[in-house]
């Protein structure tokens, strides 16, 4: 990835991603976990406090190491075991059938294949398995995609990659998950075209 890859993006995420008005959404989105999860896109650790004590076991995933140093102090109060497994959400290596639920949070955005990442989610987790996750993407409203289109290229290059108009629904219904709750609307005292969020929990067959 490069210098700026490696050092200065994982230090923006913290911060963007760290906003304590995240903290609502975060609680949200991680409430139902339980038994052993799958969390894709770790990063600093930001849902450590966060984790239910229903939870018996986190498996990371996350490329960038320091991320995972940034996570330390988290790490070092967390309720229950978090392990980093993994490096790439697209090659996950676990067993079939291996976890109850997956972890997403402002991660889809960035990773380049992200239906390769969502077919192993569905291949790792259980029959009936859920994945719960809160993504910033395409906005409900045509102005805004109107501008998150414009911004598009300048958000990849500043942010590793992210994309500010993904469509999430479209992502994780395509990969053959079935929403089971969704909630989509704009986080508060966050632009627009980088705050419209989707919060919520899909289902494997």
């Amino acid at each position: 990835m490069g210098f700026y890859g490696d050092r200065i993006v994982p230090r923006i995420i913290d911060l963007a991603c760290g906003l304590k008005g995240n903290d609502p959404h975060r609680v949200r989105a991680c409430a139902d976990l339980h038994g052993r999860v799958v969390e894709i896109g770790f990063g600093s650790g930001l849902n450590v406090p966060f984790y239910p004590a229903a939870v018996d076991g986190i498996s990371a995933v996350e490329p960038a190491d320091l991320g995972w140093r940034l996570a330390r102090e988290r790490l070092a109060s967390a309720t229950v075991p978090v392990e980093r497994a993994g490096l790439d959400g697209q090659t996950l290596p676990f067993a079939a059938d291996s976890f109850d639920c997956a972890l997403s949070t402002w991660t889809m955005c960035t990773i380049p294949d992200v239906a390769a990442a969502l077919a192993e989610l569905r291949r790792v987790l259980v029959p009936g398995g859920t994945l719960h996750f809160v993504e910033h993407g395409l906005a409900p409203d045509a102005s805004v995609r109107t501008w998150q289109n414009r911004l598009n290229p300048i958000q990849k290059v500043v942010a590793g990659g992210c994309h500010l108009n993904r469509d999430i629904r479209a992502i994780v219904e395509d990969a053959g998950f079935r929403i089971r709750d969704l909630d989509v609307f704009y986080a508060e005292d966050i632009p627009r075209p980088m705050g419209a969020l989707s919060l919520g929990v899909a289902v494997t067959p």
